[in-house]
């Protein structure tokens, strides 16, 4: 960093009775008061470089030996009026980036300008200023951050100004030289001498060597300055999306870290002071603007990284502006992001759930809304065929080719996002506090072709059966109503067959369709009566497609595993109907609608005493007996 050094006579400033005088043979003739603090001093070094203080030496009474002057919105204080007068004094001063701004100020309050004499403190801080200040990148940092103390006089003088765009005119300068790694600062990198000669002791800055420098600025002062950097057009979007994640980091602890938040924290952040008050809305703020400079590009900046976002800024509760402006930004890469990232804490007092389910029902509708179908043909030109295509009718036609590439994609992400939902119902069903209501609506959020298996939706069921041992017949058969269980494996069907929370009607369907399977996979399936077939048929059920175990991981409880232990036994399978048959009753209806028949003969397929398999033969053969009469 650069300095600068005024004067050449030693420092004879010194206090004496909390006064702070100057040694002089000469006795002093003006008192100046400064925030508090009195300055014993002579009025010749003074007046003849302040017009300021001339003035208001001639508009206040004299004493008897003393003009008194006070000064109590001085600018930067008694240090930067101190080290006014010392060069008034000619008393050796230093000047750098930490006090340049403040003694500018100082400067400028007391009118030290070249009209009152050549070479007066205000211009020479200005040269100083331009030549070496500007042309430093860790100098112009530090200058622009002093600026906050002073922001009315610095906005008047252009230093705040002239700063910003400095530092942008360096990030810019070189931005295919630049990477994310270290900053500029760390590198230990000498700074641009005074003249612009470069130091040859260090290597080439890389990439993104002013993101972390640039986080020490305060949030409007970053603002601003990133403003300058994004309009310049030269610094891609991911540079620009790893910038905010590093000032997030800085200044957000709500991204920073890992935080549990819940409705006791924000109690007691409510009972706090106004200081806490404050801090908050500070945050808010910071938050805010944040998300206003985030690039439009998608993929700028990590699905992880605006969940975090939005996290803090459902716990600093900003605007729904922003809110859902963050919602929308993680729709377009939702597919990227993992169940812990969408476990945001809910601090709502109208709902007493662990999670805010509702921000994530947000997001996926705005993750549906994008991918659409395009149109099955690009539109025809109105000019005819006889006439050349317009270079506007090929661009139609590129943006239908897009369009469907885009499309194509969006399918892949939804079979992501159903894998990811599926996820976040086992972690969320084990909140007591969930309404079945949301549980619905987020798995009826997924289209039916989006889960090619729905063994991880069983398993979220299976966990809010348990967790939710108060739900009636109804409940049930609504929370089932997503489940197809012509998509369980072989062990989820098995798990589900002796499932004492399941309603009837699920554990019926898992029965026939678990037979069907097994009867076609032993090799009879030439055997089977062409009735049952077609009921096959009818349910789109292949018999050739192979069935996928489910796997267990370690994020799961071991009660909520599912246990294989007789699975194999019949006896367990027919015990489950058993008891299900005694407290519940099955429509008419819904048999018929599965392919199961009249009522008695489903009372009958029921009552298998320990053979099941023999005894749907049986089954089968009443089946075809009816249809051969027929």
């Amino acid at each position: 960093m650069k300095f600068m050094k005024l004067g050449s006579r030693p420092d004879t400033f010194y206090t004496s009775e909390a006064v702070r005088s100057v040694s002089s043979e000469v006795s002093s003739d003006l008192i100046v008061q400064v925030k508090g603090s009195r300055y014993l001093l002579h009025k010749f070094p003074l007046l003849s470089k302040c017009l300021r203080l001339q003035r208001l030496c001639s508009e206040s009474p004299e004493t008897s030996q003393h003009h008194i002057v006070q000064l109590p919105d001085f600018p930067g204080g008694v240090e930067a009026f101190e080290l006014c007068a010392k060069f008034c004094y000619g008393i050796t001063v230093t000047l750098s980036a930490f006090n340049i701004v403040a003694v500018r100020c100082a400067a400028e309050y007391l009118q030290m300008t070249e009209d009152v004499e050549k070479g007066n403190l205000a211009y020479k801080l200005e040269v100083f200023f331009n030549s070496c200040m500007l042309h430093g990148w860790k100098d112009s940092i530090v200058t622009l951050q002093s600026t906050k103390e002073f922001p009315l006089w610095s906005e008047d003088l252009g230093i705040t100004s002239r700063c910003i765009e400095a530092i942008a005119s360096k990030v810019l300068t070189h931005p295919s030289k630049m990477s994310l790694s270290h900053s500029y600062s760390r590198r230990e990198r000498d700074d641009e001498s005074c003249n612009g000669a470069e130091s040859r002791r260090h290597k080439p800055p890389g990439k993104g060597w002013w993101a972390e420098d640039m986080a020490e600025l305060s949030i409007d002062l970053y603002w601003r300055t990133m403003i300058a950097v994004k309009s310049g057009g030269k610094i891609p979007s991911n540079l620009i999306g790893e910038a905010l994640k590093i000032y997030a980091d800085r200044w957000l602890p709500y991204i920073s870290r890992e935080r549990h938040v819940n409705k006791q924290v924000a109690s007691d952040s409510d009972s706090d002071s106004d200081s806490t008050f404050e801090i908050t809305s500070r945050q808010r703020a910071l938050l805010e603007a944040i998300v206003s400079l985030l690039p439009a590009e998608k993929g700028a900046v990590s699905c992880s990284f605006l969940l975090k976002l939005l996290k803090a800024a459902n716990i600093l509760n900003t605007s729904s502006s922003s809110k859902m402006e963050l919602a929308r930004r993680v729709a377009l890469q939702l597919e990227e992001a993992t169940v812990r990232d969408l476990l945001i804490p809910s601090i709502s007092y109208a709902n007493s759930s662990v999670y805010d389910v509702d921000l994530v029902i947000t997001i996926l509708e705005q993750f549906m809304l994008q991918g659409q179908s395009p149109p099955t043909s690009p539109p025809r030109s109105k000019l005819g065929f006889e006439r050349r295509r317009s270079r506007s009718a090929e661009n139609i036609d590129l943006e239908f080719q897009e369009s469907r590439r885009s499309s194509s994609a969006s399918h892949g992400s939804k079979l992501k996002v159903a894998k990811l939902v599926d996820g976040y119902l086992q972690k969320i069903s084990r909140d007591v506090n969930l309404p079945l209501s949301k549980f619905i609506a987020l798995a009826e959020a997924i289209p039916y072709f989006s889960r090619l298996d729905h063994d991880d939706l069983y398993r979220a069921i299976d966990i809010y059966l348990k967790a939710h041992p108060d739900l009636n017949k109804s409940e049930r058969k609504r929370l089932c109503r997503t489940l197809d269980c012509k998509k369980l494996s072989v062990e989820a069907c098995m798990h589900a067959a002796q499932n004492e929370l399941l309603p009837l009607r699920v554990v019926v369907q898992v029965l026939f369709f678990e037979q069907a399977r097994a009867s076609m996979g032993s090799g009879k399936v030439t055997e089977l009566p062409s009735n049952i077939k077609a009921l096959l048929a009818a349910h789109n059920i292949d018999p050739s497609r192979p069935t996928t175990a489910l796997s267990t991981t370690a994020s799961i409880p071991a009660d909520d595993q599912w246990s294989v232990s007789g699975f194999r036994s019949p006896k367990s399978k027919v015990s489950t109907l058993r008891m299900k048959m005694a407290e519940d009753d099955l429509d008419e209806s819904d048999l018929q609608s599965e392919g199961l028949g009249r009522t008695s003969k489903f009372k009958a397929f029921c009552a298998l005493p320990t053979r099941p398999k023999r005894m749907l033969s049986k089954f089968l053969s009443i089946k075809r007996n009816s249809s051969e009469k027929n």
